[in-house]
């Protein structure tokens, strides 16, 4: 394949394994140097760096919280410092409980909105000054399709990823003039490694596809490698469903 990326940086939220460890190496692939993410399992973040070495690519460990500010702050200037400029911006960090609605309180509902939302606003407000200066900037944020479909125990992730595909057309109009584009995957039934102890979500268990099979990481990174090439330029604001038909926008 080609090096469509190649003398661009990109920066990953959550890509210490998962989703967002395919989309920080197909990045890689394309030819970019990554700025790989992680909040606490730096092992995690340390095995993605060196899987990308490892096939040639260029990568750097940046660990923080994004909901934390400062923190998103000195990630963003540590990336720029040793990667020299920052021209995707990929917001995959999430947590996703489930809790009946009777059960949640605001300390769950903020902790989930701190983290997918808020960290989002956070990420993106400190990697702008360098999206605008590329010539060719590119956000993409990473929805869920429960936020469509709805699903059980699941308020205030569904709440939080809904807010994401309005922050993304919000910042699609407001970056127009950068030249910066902005736009969502949002994965449907994806086939991930889970905790041990961990049960997939409910709405896994009763969703199907039309493909007859979940999806791979790999399938939402190849959206994402896209969205964030020179192809996608004319591209923006839009939310790209990646799911094999299980829910049809």
């Amino acid at each position: 394949m080609s090096k469509e990326l190649a003398g661009r940086v990109a920066m990953v939220t959550g890509a210490g394994r998962n989703i967002g460890r395919a989309i920080a190496l197909a990045l890689a692939d394309a030819g970019a140097a990554v700025a790989v993410n992680g909040r606490a399992d730096r092992a995690a973040v340390d095995a993605v760096v060196a899987e990308v070495e490892s096939r040639g690519g260029k990568a750097l460990a940046v660990m923080a919280d994004v909901s934390d500010e400062a923190a998103v702050q000195r990630m963003t200037a540590s990336a720029v410092e040793r990667l020299g400029r920052i021209d995707i911006l990929v917001n995959n960090a999430a947590v996703r409980p489930e809790k009946p609605f009777e059960s949640l309180s605001l300390s769950d509902w903020r902790a989930v909105h701190s983290v997918i939302l808020d960290g989002a606003f956070l990420t993106v407000k400190a990697a702008l000054p360098h999206l605008q200066t590329s010539g060719s900037g590119a956000i993409v944020n990473i929805g869920g399709m429960s936020s469509y479909t709805g699903a059980k125990h699941r308020a205030h992730v569904l709440a939080a990823k809904s807010g994401l595909i309005g922050f993304t057309k919000a910042l699609a109009h407001d970056l127009a003039d950068s030249k910066v584009t902005a736009n969502c995957v949002v994965p449907g039934l994806i086939d991930t490694v889970r905790a041990p102890g961990t049960k997939p979500p409910q709405h896994h268990q009763s969703s199907k596809t039309l493909t007859g099979r979940f999806g791979t990481p790999e399938d939402i990174a190849a959206a994402v490698r896209f969205l964030a090439g020179p192809a996608a330029r004319y591209i923006t604001g839009q939310v790209l469903h990646v799911n094999g038909g299980a829910y049809l926008g």
